[in-house]
């Protein structure tokens, strides 16, 4: 059983929305989490600090600018049905840019988010592993 199937049968959801029914927006909403809790993880199993230390590195990880970057490193290794959720993230318009991201790192954020919420509400946790594995710096 996959992770999402996991939760949907703990908080007793009967009908999961298919990925393929959310918005672009809606998928990038759920893949920001997805990112953040991989980040975490990672972090926490590297480095020996109090959880405030944890935090400003997690930060520098999960914004816009590092999003960006992951992306970058991934983008060589997406398929073209991978690349076009990305495409139709990265062309969504949220409204707001934060103030300390470019609007086209924003976007690339976007995207990626978009990206691994689709991996992640299909239950692709072998490829969402895997692309998270190459995104993240060593």
């Amino acid at each position: 059983m996959n992770a999402h199937d996991r939760i949907t049968t703990a908080l007793h959801i009967e009908k999961p929305q298919a990925p393929q029914t959310l918005s672009v927006l809606t998928l990038a909403y759920v893949g920001d989490t997805v990112y953040d809790l991989f980040v975490r993880t990672k972090l926490l199993h590297e480095r020996d600090a109090d959880v405030h230390a944890l935090h400003l590195e997690a930060a520098k990880l999960v914004c816009a600018h590092g999003q960006a970057e992951a992306y970058f490193r991934l983008e060589p290794l997406l398929t073209q049905e991978e690349l076009a959720v990305f495409k139709r993230g990265r062309n969504a318009h949220g409204g707001t840019v934060p103030k300390n991201a470019s609007v086209t790192e924003y976007r690339i954020a976007t995207g990626l988010e978009a990206l691994l919420g689709h991996l992640y509400l299909s239950g692709a946790d072998a490829r969402l592993d895997e692309l998270m594995g190459k995104a993240l710096p060593t």
